[in-house]
């Protein structure tokens, strides 16, 4: 037989062997191709056909008492955005909402007793989501005061207290500035804008531009878009269920009790192991607590939570 016949036959049959060997190991990763191939994802809010559709708009919402022109296409159009953004972002909304069963009630008979209307509670979820968040620019707590105006508004803040880190005291500052505010605007709309802008750039707008309402400002994107995030912030906390939500078990503060402080603290270990506590405990009660000891001047006190339980 010639050599290159017999060349030939063997390629063939080393050729088919291979192609026998392989055939099998291919239909393989054919099979476990097939099993983690991805399906059609089920839409988290639909009609029924699969198909989102978002959330609807309220007809009508007032904040603090005063009304959204909700008649106004750019108006309804503005707030659309901060509904989808907020109530779509689900696992945010569900802590929000468990976070305000904790939280909310504290703020709202604060608000209430300093006569200031307890829609601003919506304000504190919208600057820090009821958490003692530290901003870039250094704002510190639930309604983020900066060092200055916190003292500005009675605030301690030093390097063993500071207390924008204590939501009762915070939110008794925030109503002192909430109520300056609407003694120049005269509206607490404008009010809340000027927790984001500041008074004086506040003022410059509404000057420049001759507007008479929050709706009417020419501003950043940031307070373009301010009031209306507390504005569905505030639909989406009071309205759970028209956004398919139903949050169970929301967050609860802990029993204690207060205990009054007229002299020095050397060690907060010390003082905590005292109460039956942890540090960590003792932190969690008074997160205004900001070094390891307390120094308190003559005439001063200061007010400490302790477990009562």
């Amino acid at each position: 037989m010639p050599k290159e016949i017999r060349y030939l036959l063997l390629g063939l049959v080393i050729g088919g062997g291979l192609i026998y060997l392989l055939k099998p190991a291919r239909a393989v990763v054919e099979t476990e191709a097939a099993v983690v191939a991805p399906t059609e994802v089920e839409a988290s809010f639909n009609n029924g056909n699969g198909t989102i559709t978002g959330y609807d708009l309220p007809e009508a919402i007032t904040f603090a008492g005063e009304v959204v022109p909700m008649d106004r296409e750019d108006v309804a159009e503005r707030l659309d955005r901060e509904v989808q953004v907020n109530a779509f972002w689900h696992s945010n909304a569900i802590i929000l909402m468990k976070r305000a069963e904790k939280w909310l009630p504290v703020l709202d008979s604060i608000l209430a007793v300093h006569e200031v209307p307890t829609d601003f509670k919506y304000l504190a979820v919208a600057e820090s989501g009821l958490k003692n968040v530290v901003s870039p620019s250094n704002a510190v707590g639930f309604w983020q005061f900066l060092s200055g105006t916190a003292k500005d508004f009675g605030l301690i803040v030093s390097s063993e207290v500071d207390e924008r880190y204590d939501p009762v005291k915070s939110t008794v500052a925030a109503t002192k500035y909430l109520k300056k505010s609407y003694e120049r605007f005269g509206d607490w709309t404008i009010v809340a804008a000027s927790y984001n802008m500041g008074m004086r750039a506040t003022s410059q707008v509404l000057s420049k531009q001759k507007a008479e309402s929050y709706y009417d400002m020419i501003v950043s994107e940031e307070p373009a878009r301010y009031v209306f995030r507390i504005i569905a912030l505030k639909n989406l906390l009071e309205n759970p269920e028209v956004f398919r939500f139903n949050v169970k078990d929301g967050y609860r503060l802990p029993k204690s009790k207060d205990t009054v402080l007229t002299t020095s603290v050397a060690d907060w270990n010390d003082f905590a192991q005292g109460q039956d506590m942890t540090y960590y405990q003792l932190k969690k009660l008074n997160p205004w607590i900001r070094d390891y000891k307390l120094t308190i001047k003559q005439g001063q006190e200061f007010t400490v939570k302790v477990l009562s339980e």
